[in-house]
């Protein structure tokens, strides 16, 4: 064989041998906010101000994170994560998202807590191209992806709409003939949860809903409208408040009346450390609510490994976080599905790709989800999670009855 042919022979086994195996670096493609070591993620969350109390779920997905990095990160990348507080403030949020993108330049917004907070920067991180990506509100609006396709919602539960809806069948079911009276929050959240009730009710809904009233969030005391829908002679209340203090005061004014009608509560405020205890356990005990999140019990730690993991996760890396605060177990468990959005989207972490990953999710099993609930999206369907639980607070914890329920 001559040199010449030896070398054509030799020329061409690297050649094809170059197009056989790209290399990793050719593989990889970012976007802002993301290096080979780093995946820089921003947040808002209410550290200060009216609704601060649920600030401990912003720190809940910081320590997540934290231990995402003492594992290695993801991907061999280190989680960034940057989490303003916005004091639930909508011009607020609208100023500090602007520093995370133009100044910080993360990746994407992960988590970022609140409905008119979250709405006021929706046209905003669209129009950058952004994820807001498992933006904490069941407000149906975040199921948009023809009009909105960078922001999704990861709920803790059916849409407030269908939650609205389910009470109102479980109402019809139990308690036919009830007289009903309805405290709402006075926002988008407050207004769709009424909305799902009155349609579930439908052409009943004028005879059975005797009673309306509505509270500000910044509204020091909803204790006059409390007053105001004893006075209608309900003989069951609906709770349709999101933020922890509202919930927290109208299940004490109640019981403190001598009130005892049936009591419905937002899956937003069954929060035992939070809402429950400041009521009082005792006023508390007999309400109903949504659930599709574990609880933390001795004897769920014994009898569940999830919640035992979870459980040693707390005390390591948020040891003065209540180990069964709800909006806790939430903010570990959206974590996790940030997580696995990225794990997904592998090298290719561009925001284009990290967002066909989250609409990309097929059954979803989150260890601290109840059995059965899963997360399912679709480019289509934003809707994250669509099913929950009825539970009853017997004074101590939640307790689970009947089947798994889906919104109708």
């Amino acid at each position: 064989m001559s040199q010449r042919t030896w070398s054509r022979m030799c020329s061409a086994t690297a050649l094809f041998a170059a197009l056989a195996a790209p290399p990793a670096v050719a593989d990889k493609q970012y976007g802002p906010g993301v290096t080979d070591t780093e995946i820089k993620i921003g947040n808002t969350m209410p550290y200060s101000g009216p609704v601060s109390a649920v600030g401990t779920l912003g720190r809940t997905i910081a320590a997540y994170w934290n231990k995402v990095n003492d594992d290695g990160g993801i991907n061999g990348r280190r989680i960034n994560f940057i989490s303003l507080d916005d004091g639930y403030s909508p011009p607020k949020t609208v100023e500090q998202v602007r520093k995370l993108i133009e100044q910080e330049q993360v990746a994407f917004l992960g988590g970022p807590l609140g409905s008119p907070t979250n709405a006021a920067i929706q046209k905003y991180m669209n129009a950058k191209k952004v994820p807001q990506l498992f933006l904490i509100s069941k407000a149906s609006k975040w199921n948009d992806p023809e009009h909105y396709p960078w922001s999704m919602s990861l709920t803790w539960g059916p849409s407030f709409r269908g939650e609205g809806r389910i009470h109102a069948k479980y109402l019809l079911s139990a308690h036919p003939g009830a007289k009903v009276a309805v405290l709402y929050q006075n926002d988008d959240a407050g207004k769709e949860l009424l909305q799902g009730l009155r349609e579930g009710y439908g052409d009943k809904a004028g005879t059975a809903i005797v009673s309306e009233a509505s509270f500000e969030v910044a509204d020091p005391s909803v204790d006059s409208q409390i007053v105001t829908l004893k006075g209608s002679g309900a003989d069951a209340l609906v709770i349709y408040s999101v933020t922890p203090k509202a919930c927290a005061q109208a299940i004490r004014k109640a019981f403190d009346l001598g009130w005892r009608p049936m009591r419905l509560l937002s899956s937003s405020c069954p929060q035992i450390e939070t809402i429950l205890k400041p009521a009082g356990l005792e006023r508390s005990t007999g309400l109903i609510a949504l659930l599709a999140l574990k609880q933390v019990t001795v004897e769920t730690q014994n009898a569940d490994p999830a919640v035992a993991q979870y459980v040693t996760f707390m005390r390591k890396y948020y040891p003065e976080g209540k180990l069964d605060e709800l909006y806790n177990i939430y903010g570990y468990t959206l974590a996790q599905a940030i997580e696995e959005v990225l794990r997904r989207a592998g090298d290719n972490l561009t925001r284009e790709n990290i967002m066909q990953q989250a609409a990309s999710l097929k059954g979803l099993e989150l260890p601290m989800l109840l059995p059965g609930i899963t997360i399912n999206t679709s480019p289509n369907d934003y809707a994250t999670i669509k099913e929950a639980y009825m539970s009853r607070f017997d004074g101590t914890r939640w307790v689970i009855f009947g089947e798994r329920l889906q919104a109708p």
